[in-house]
């Protein structure tokens, strides 16, 4: 029999490499760079040296017998020669017969690793991030059963002398096996493998991985992606497949494969409900088949027992997954179930739980807003005890299980239960996203209640349309064009740029729309210098030639306000258009360069236009403050304009605050700033609903304008 090739011992992938060769013979150039030196140099094989001086082969010193089909044989059927890929794969599987092989099964329950990546990805889509497969985490819970147990990672192997060899590797080289459509529609499998596995991370390891699959696909692996695999994983399940035992070929002492995930055969006639209330989980049949020769049985069976108690949560294998993935939640743990008739005192069982959900939707709605990924820079939210189902007493085993809804029955179409799981869905995709929001501490039930219907029914993560989205985008590009301008042509001179928060324009252009669309007749708007020009420009839709002379020091003559940053105290009044073709008035109010001194400004101006033009039910004109994070916290004007605002003889009807989080406060640091978790902690105190967006989202930040209060 022959030697496969130096680049794949194994002679699994030897099909890709007879392929590659055939189209290297047609054109030299249409192949890898690293193929064209293995076919340049014929595929000399580069035997490993034993440690006794001799050459290492990976076969048998006999060779294997070739059984000749019968004329009858032939006549009875249509022959047909195999070649190309086909012969290679039947050469592979002739050959594998002549190792002595011999295979260890276990079922296990995969109610575990289903619930953590559900909750891995739920958090990840959130974010707009790749989802995390099943093959993921069971290949990286192969990883570390053979870091436990190295045994399996051997090879067997005869020296030059036909004396058989126990190859020890310290180099986990896990393969991986991967589908491939070739032409025609006919399917192969190719095995890559990712190198010093056992040296990786979770996010290394899930790099390598996806970046395996991804050139799997497109034919785009190396010969260097095939050398010297240790240990492998093939998953027939994603086909269907219940169990299964393939082959080994040469060079490797073990595969693992791994089927469907499914209920066991007996309860498939079960419904739905019963199997919930009965506490039934799917499970997975994985088999390891190892080369007899030098690994046994009961190194087989701990390997997957150490297997089977990973994927169960020990040895802190999901903390690690979800340290390294930035996922603030608490892992899900094996937990036996619970069930009535197993409770005797008082309270039932049933009870209890019906308890702890009510008390957990109440912990998403107050406490929800410190998992939310509301960072641009990366800083990622924590783990919070009471947003954690286990803290109430809940199993993984509740998950599908129906609770009463109770105040989440708008949310779900007036039912009155709903599965624990669908109520943390919605709920950590309401409070838990690039939205987190905080108004439980209202007093008015009515106000709650409302609040609660907006944001809950939508759950924060209904598209954008494709016009609105190509809105924002018209809006982000005039901010950001704007900007660039400015930093090119007028180098060296003072500036209080937008950069970095141009989704403000977006969030204002939607909130002037959102205002005109419902009858309001002018916005006010009050803020101090940074990106004052921009909102001059883009909003206010002062002549840009006009602004662009204020850099020349072109100073209106009748001007009192002298020169240097004169231009970002300026103010200006527009008018704006909304797409249904409503017009609406906008006006920036003067400021000094006192920062947050504008602000009773802008409120009496409202306030005058309102007394003077009859505006007694306060909804024609609306007050817009825009403040840095550093300035709403620090400043004593904020909290005394606060204060005011509810007082009869100085409210306006309500008032928009828009916080810009810079995250630096001129030179200082947030944490040296101030006391409060948030800057915007301050207006709690007048019982105002705070929302917190990520501005890295321009979608997220319009959506978080809320049918305006003005409209109700």
């Amino acid at each position: 029999m022959s030697h496969p090739t130096s680049q794949d011992p194994t002679g699994l992938n030897s099909w890709l490499e007879d392929e590659l060769r055939q189209q290297y013979k047609l054109d030299r150039s249409s192949v890898d760079p690293q193929w064209k030196s293995v076919f340049e140099s014929n595929g000399t094989p580069n035997s490993a040296p034993a440690s006794n001086g001799h050459a290492l082969t990976t076969t048998a010193p006999t060779s294997v017998a070739k059984p000749t089909a019968t004329a009858a044989e032939l006549a009875a059927g249509d022959p047909q020669i195999l070649r190309g890929v086909s012969a290679k794969i039947a050469e592979n599987m002739a050959a594998s017969v002549s190792i002595p092989l011999a295979t260890s099964q276990r079922i296990i329950s995969v109610k575990v690793v289903d619930e953590n990546r559900r909750l891995i990805n739920h958090h990840r889509s959130l974010l707009g991030r790749s989802k995390v497969s099943y093959t993921h985490l069971i290949g990286w819970a192969i990883i570390r059963a053979v870091k436990a147990h190295p045994g399996l990672n051997n090879a067997f192997a005869w020296n030059g002398n036909g004396e058989p060899l126990r190859v020890v590797k310290s180099a986990i080289n896990f393969g991986l096996a991967v589908d491939v459509e070739g032409k025609g529609g006919t399917r192969s499998l190719v095995v890559p493998n990712i190198k010093n596995a056992e040296t990786l991370t979770f996010a290394q390891y899930k790099t390598s991985f996806d970046d395996l699959v991804a050139r799997a696909r497109v034919a785009k692996l190396t010969p260097q992606d095939f050398a010297a695999t240790s240990i492998s994983l093939t998953n027939p399940g994603t086909v269907g497949t219940m169990a299964s035992s393939p082959r080994l070929m040469n060079g490797q002492g073990a595969i693992v494969a791994v089927g469907a995930m499914d209920y066991p055969a007996q309860y498939r006639g079960v419904s739905q409900d019963a199997i919930v209330a009965l506490g039934l989980g799917k499970v997975m049949s994985v088999t390891c088949t190892y080369d007899h020769r030098i690994i046994q049985g009961a190194e087989s069976g701990m390997f997957l027992g150490k297997f089977q108690a990973l994927l169960d949560g020990e040895d802190n294998f999901y903390e690690e997954v979800f340290e390294a993935l930035k996922v603030p939640y608490a892992p899900v743990k094996w937990a036996g179930d619970q069930t009535p008739a197993a409770a005797l005192a008082e309270p039932s069982p049933d009870v209890v739980r019906e308890a702890a959900v009510i008390q957990l939707i109440e912990a998403y709605r107050v406490r929800g807003h410190l998992m939310a990924g509301l960072d641009p820079l990366g800083s990622e939210p924590e783990y919070n005890a009471e947003l954690d189902p286990l803290t109430y007493g809940l199993t993984i085993w509740d998950l599908d299980r129906h609770f009463y809804a109770g105040s989440l029955q708008h949310a779900f179409g007036s039912r009155k239960q709903v599965t624990l799981r669908e109520m943390l869905e919605l709920l950590r995709a309401t409070y838990c996203g690039k939205i987190g929001a905080e108004y439980m501490y209202i007093q008015k039930p009515e106000e709650k209640i409302w609040l609660q219907h907006q944001m809950e029914t939508k759950t924060g993560i209904w598209p954008s349309s494709a016009a609105e989205k190509i809105r924002i985008l018209e809006d982000l590009l005039r901010g950001e064009e704007f900007e660039r301008f400015l930093d090119r042509r007028f180098i060296g001179q003072k500036r209080f740029s937008l950069e970095g928060a141009e989704t403000a324009i977006a969030i204002l252009s939607d909130l002037l729309s959102r205002a005109a669309d419902t009858g309001v007749e002018e916005v006010v708007i009050g803020m101090a210098h940074r990106g004052r020009l921009n909102i001059l420009a883009n909003i206010i839709d002062k002549p840009l030639e006009q602004i662009f002379s204020e850099f020349e020091y072109n100073i209106d003559p009748d001007s009192m306000q002298g020169s240097g940053d004169v231009k970002y105290h300026l103010g200006a009044s527009g008018t704006q258009k909304s797409p249904a073709g409503n017009e609406i008035t906008v006006s920036l109010a003067s400021n000094p360069s006192h920062l947050e001194a504008v602000n009773p400004v802008v409120e009496g101006i409202v306030r005058a236009k309102q007394e003077e033009l009859g505006d007694t039910a306060q909804e024609r004109f609306i007050p817009v403050l825009i403040h840095g994070d550093a300035a709403f916290a620090g400043q004593g004007v904020v909290a005394e304009t606060l204060n005011l605002s509810q007082l009869d003889g100085y409210s306006t009807g309500g008032t928009i605050h828009f916080v810009i989080n810079n995250q630096i406060g001129f030179t200082t640091l947030p944490e040296n700033s101030r006391s409060t978790l948030y800057a915007t902690d301050i207006a709690r105190m007048v019982q105002a609903p705070i929302f917190h967006v990520n501005g890295d989202d321009p979608e997220a930040s319009i959506r978080v304008l809320l049918p305006p209060p003005w409209s109700q």
